[in-house]
């Protein structure tokens, strides 16, 4: 799914009223209606509903929202805050509209107006400003959302939060933002949603479709998406009846250090689980019968080392290989991986102390085989790259970074992101709190590994392996909830993730 910045929904706002063609009004009572659906499934029986309108074309939808509320027999409160000389004309011809409705009372907000009195049971609906807002909220609007946050009340924002941009909230003033409880946007998400520093603002968000053309929305361009299942599903290949093992690829997996087996084994765990026809894990000699009798299924090499990782072995025989789940960062292990990137032609999965060892040798980085990926947690990827103020400067410096060194981002949380080197980034819509556990990361690298042996492009190994590292995660918490997880239920519930996606 796309997502667009603020000029680009506009278009397609445009464009849907030319070609559908419809009215503006029209289409306005379309997105309310969609709203309105939307609330009533947040709606207790003691709630008083308080909409508080702009006087742009969102106060328009809290407007419309308002009639079809009132139509249900509920009282509602509508309070214009009077912050423009003239509203849009849409607002007026809905403003028009609702004062022939009963069971609605209208109160104008100015600046000398004493801003009424808020309970812990009212239901508020933000319909202030919409994605169309470029500057920080000042006077009556941010004292109006000052009141709104300190109320208590549950909050639900039409389209966006009032005060929040569409994308980049570097320079905005976050007291004057409202911080909803949920967000209903229209027919696509926006940039703004998936960055976690903005979580406290938007609350649980919602993607109303409304019916925006969709030519204007394939015609639309963007390098910002929302990854979902129907984006990695035509990447899949189905197996033919006569293939075996070898068809499905030879994974090497370099992990593992003393006291630190388990990252070897659930990142080996997950690369078959994934697919991968054989993997072969180069451990420390001593981990080497605890993988194997934990992971029959997996091929073993003993390093030297007794605890640790010395030398990276004969790699040419491998179709992908992964490194850094629990290796360490020994001298002798840092050696080891940089004969590992000197000697490897196919792209690498490089995740944990594998990502630490490049940030403290640097000047390797330029080496690494074209099309690897890197799979860092937010302070992996700060020693990597740098340090960064935000989320969305975060994202910046990440687009640099993989056109730089022409490699595949994966950073970790929630809406992991997967940034290409040509800027495409792809924001994941699965997984949830409970996968924050020890482990986890281990399993993906594993997942990614899994896809990219058996042949699969870096950009789709990575992108299958986030959505369904998410999605295991999600089937593991319906069953066990999220304080009870472990990465292990993550690998058991793999197939059942990889059957309901592709099968």
């Amino acid at each position: 799914m796309k997502i667009l910045d603020a000029p680009e929904i506009r278009k397609l706002d445009a464009y849907t009223i030319e070609n559908e063609p419809i009215n503006s009004i029209d289409l306005m009572e379309r997105a309310a209606h969609q709203c309105f659906l939307s609330i009533k499934k947040h709606l207790k029986p003691d709630h008083t509903i308080r909409v508080f309108c702009g006087m742009g074309n969102n106060g328009g939808d809290g407007l419309a929202i308002a009639r079809m509320m009132a139509g249900t027999g509920r009282e509602v409160l509508v309070y214009k805050v009077l912050h423009a000389q003239e509203a849009s004309h849409d607002f007026l011809i809905n403003e028009k509209r609702l004062e022939k409705v009963r069971r609605v009372k209208r109160i104008e907000l100015d600046e000398k107006s004493l801003l009424p009195a808020i309970g812990k049971d009212d239901l508020l609906i933000d319909a202030l400003f919409g994605s169309g807002l470029n500057r920080p909220l000042k006077g009556l609007p941010a004292k109006v959302v000052q009141h709104i946050n300190a109320s208590g009340a549950v909050i639900v924002s039409i389209d966006l939060p009032s005060g929040l941009f569409c994308e980049d909230n570097r320079g905005n003033d976050a007291s004057n933002i409202i911080q909803a409880d949920y967000t209903l946007t229209f027919q696509l998400p926006k940039l703004a949603f998936l960055l976690p520093g903005n979580a406290g603002f938007v609350g649980q968000w919602e993607v109303l479709d409304i019916g925006l053309h969709p030519a204007a929305i394939a015609a639309a361009e963007t390098n910002n998406f929302l990854l979902e299942g129907r984006d990695v599903r035509p990447f899949y290949r189905p197996r033919q009846k006569f293939a075996h093992k070898g068809h499905f690829g030879h994974a090497l997996l370099l992990a593992g250090s003393y006291g630190k087996a388990g990252a070897a084994i659930l990142a080996a765990a997950a690369a078959l689980r994934t697919g991968a026809g054989l993997l072969t894990a180069h451990l420390p000699s001593g981990l080497v019968s605890v993988m194997q009798s934990s992971l029959p299924e997996a091929m073993c090499i003993a390093d030297e080392g007794h605890s640790i990782i010395t030398h990276p072995g004969d790699v040419s025989l491998y179709n992908a290989i992964g490194v850094g789940p629990g290796i360490g960062k020994d001298p002798q292990t840092a050696n080891a991986l940089k004969l590992l990137i000197q000697n490897s032609v196919n792209p690498l999965v490089i995740d944990a102390d594998g990502l630490n060892l490049l940030a403290e040798n640097p000047t390797w980085l330029s080496f690494l085989p074209g099309g690897s990926i890197l799979t860092p947690h937010p302070k992996e990827f700060e020693r990597l790259a740098g340090k960064y103020s935000d989320d969305y400067e975060r994202l910046e410096i990440a687009r640099a970074f993989a056109l730089k060194y022409q490699v595949y981002l994966v950073l970790k949380g929630a809406h992991t992101m997967v940034v290409s080197p040509s800027g495409q980034t792809f924001f994941n819509s699965t997984g949830n709190p409970g996968m924050a556990t020890a482990g986890s990361g281990d399993v993906l690298t594993g997942i990614i590994l899994g896809w990219l042996a058996q042949g699969y492009s870096p950009l789709h190994s990575a992108l299958m392996g986030v959505f369904l590292h998410g999605l295991a995660g999600d089937v593991a918490c319906s069953r066990l909830g999220l304080e009870g997880m472990l990465a292990r239920d993550i690998v058991f519930h793999l197939p059942k993730a990889i059957k309901r996606v592709f099968y």
